[in-house]
């Protein structure tokens, strides 16, 4: 049997794991009763783009983030904006690629909806916002805003690749990648693909309710079965304060203890607290940063907390 990577074995794998990328993998008897069997069987770990073509094209960017929930609505897509807009402000060069094939929003909520990319000898050219950020979506390979993307696993993993080693980043401090919902196709090929270039972390956004708490719990389990670091939670839209009486309001009641609960539960750093704030959406409509548009909001201070400590993670230890 060939080598194994261990790097790539999931803890809770056997001892005779022989990685989920390999020929054998959900087929051997030592795959019986392990909870990654049919994950593994599936092939969507196999990719036949190298992982060191994902590290040549990506060698000059420092730190890979992703942005993760099990849950849709939680606002991912809105926390990956504000996390670039925040390390931009810090000098920090910045990328995002939203890798939300069937649902991208990032586009506009950067400001870049209705832009085109060009291709070069040197691959795609992201496209820029104002401050400089460089923003990769399908987006902008659709005729029209409107137009449904309506593909299967294989070629949304072939987009995903394309992405990754067709566009042109240049030299990045951060790149932050926005993903879908769930644990599935779009996951599994970015946590294949980086096998060789590292994921430096992952945050996890929930809303304080259970129903999304227990998708976020999967998408915990799923980063620990793969092994990738998890910087931390963040609890987006955890509470809304009245502009004219002051009176602070649960939109989505805590019932089992939030975000704040969970990350106990979990063990895991609770990042940051962030209020429902009508001017987020308002600024996401426009493409405009709430850090720039209202700095002294409640919710800019809790971004700008979060950029910190995404920030202290990084640093070598």
């Amino acid at each position: 049997m060939a080598s194994v990577d261990k790097s790539e074995v999931p803890e809770n794998a056997p001892e005779s794991c022989p990685g989920p990328s390999s020929n054998d993998a959900g087929k051997l008897d030592g795959c019986a009763g392990c909870p990654n069997q049919k994950l593994c069987s599936s092939g969507q770990f196999k990719s036949d783009t190298s992982p060191t073509e994902v590290e040549k094209q990506l060698a000059n960017v420092q730190h890979k983030i992703l942005v993760l929930s099990g849950k849709g609505g939680v606002g991912k897509s809105t926390v990956t904006a504000q996390i670039a807009h925040g390390l931009a402000d810090g000098g920090h060069s910045v990328g995002v690629l939203d890798v939300d094939v069937c649902g991208p929003s990032l586009s506009r909520i950067m400001g870049v909806n209705g832009e085109t990319v060009h291709k070069s000898s040197s691959g795609w050219s992201p496209v820029y916002t104002v401050d400089d950020i460089a923003v990769m979506s399908i987006d902008f390979l659709l005729s029209s805003e409107e137009d449904a993307v309506i593909w299967r696993g294989a070629k949304k993993n072939g987009m995903i690749k394309e992405f990754l080693c067709s566009v042109d980043w240049g030299d990045l401090d951060y790149l932050i990648i926005d993903t879908p919902p769930g644990t599935s196709d779009e996951h599994l090929a970015i946590v294949s693909l980086f096998k060789k270039s590292k994921i430096d972390g992952a945050v996890l956004v929930t809303t304080p309710q259970e129903v999304a708490l227990s998708d976020v719990r999967k998408e915990i389990n799923f980063c620990r079965k793969l092994r990738i670091p998890m910087i931390g939670i963040v609890e987006n839209m955890a509470s809304y304060t009245c502009p004219k009486c002051n009176t602070v309001s649960q939109i989505f009641p805590a019932t089992s203890g939030g975000g704040i609960a969970l990350a106990e539960a979990e063990n895991l750093p609770l990042l940051c607290s962030l209020p429902l704030d009508p001017l987020v959406g308002r600024s996401g409509d426009n493409g405009l940063s709430i850090l720039s548009e209202a700095p002294q909001a409640g919710v800019s201070e809790g971004y700008l907390i979060l950029v910190e400590k995404i920030i202290e993670f990084c640093k070598p230890k």
